[in-house]
């Protein structure tokens, strides 16, 4: 039985699919039951926890042979803030697998996590990282490149479908790497269904390194609308951040982000990857091209 926290989550939601149409039992882990009736009908057990409810947690993951870490709280606001979700919680979630016997636990992290990072979503990352490393669990750690689906489809695309400006977050002229979540996903099963990638750190990315301003032209040339964006620079991110974190301190830390990023490689090469994990990656066009197709058939 794999135990899934964030099941209701892209990545979490795609993971349980797969392992569930396998006929592994899955148990999908959620604040809110009503939420993961979808996968409750596919034959997953649903069990209700929440991250910032430590006692919550050993009963969520008992009995479960590997748990699945796929939820954050970047944009988290009140009692889910980042520091409460994402730090203390995972550190709490580490413990009961721990506390319960859990013979595998597979981490989401992400691309570049490190102490000394600017932003601090990415040092909380690095954080669990080493506590988790520390606890004795067989473990996996995933280091996810930025989601297409948000990253560059929320952010970028679905204003430029709309006929909208896409507001981009600084110049827009820096190389990014994007990956699609069903490619982590496949990432994500292999690190609890095999053997092989146990204690192993995996850097998960796409195949190219595109800018921001050259995905928002792609939207507009596949999707036959004009080309419009907006910019908001480092001063003016930094700006807004200060300005809103006493309202939203996770979209304060998302503007701040974007602020830091700009000074940031955030290219990435998945060669190495591959050789040791061989599989087909998403490019940005298909996924683009995918996007404009679905929107059309609407």
């Amino acid at each position: 039985m794999i135990a899934i926290v964030g099941a209701t989550g892209a990545l979490g939601g795609d993971v349980a699919r797969r392992l569930l149409a396998a006929g592994t039992p899955v148990v999908a882990i959620t604040r809110n039951a009503a939420k993961a009736a979808h996968l409750r009908e596919l034959g997953a057990e649903v069990r209700v926890a929440d991250l910032t409810a430590p006692r919550s947690l050993a009963g969520a993951v008992r009995g479960a042979e590997a748990v699945f870490a796929a939820a954050h709280s970047l944009l988290g606001r009140g009692k889910y803030i980042s520091a409460r979700v994402d730090d203390a919680g995972h550190r709490a979630l580490v413990d009961a697998a721990r506390a319960e016997g859990v013979g595998h636990f597979v981490y989401t992290s992400v691309l570049g996590a490190s102490p000394a990072h600017p932003v601090a979503f990415w040092r909380r990352k690095f954080g669990i990282e080493e506590h988790l490393k520390a606890s004795d669990l067989s473990y996996t750690i995933l280091r996810p490149a930025a989601f297409m689906e948000t990253h560059a489809h929320e952010l970028l695309g679905t204003a430029i479908m709309a006929g909208k400006p896409a507001v981009i977050f600084g110049r827009g002229d820096q190389p990014v790497n994007f990956v699609a979540v069903r490619d982590v996903a496949t990432f994500a099963v292999l690190a609890l269904t095999s053997a092989g990638a146990r204690g192993l750190t995996i850097e998960i990315g796409g195949p190219g390194n595109p800018t921001r301003k050259e995905v928002a032209a792609l939207y507009a040339r596949l999707s036959g609308r004009p080309l419009a964006t907006r910019h908001l620079g480092p001063g003016a991110l930094r700006f807004l951040a200060v300005a809103l974190r006493p309202f939203h301190p996770g979209i304060s830390d998302v503007l701040r982000m974007g602020a830091e990023l700009e000074t940031i490689d955030q290219s990435f090469d998945a060669a190495e990857t591959l050789v040791r994990f061989p599989t087909s990656l998403t490019p940005i066009e298909t996924f683009v091209r995918e996007r404009v197709e679905a929107a059309r058939s609407h």
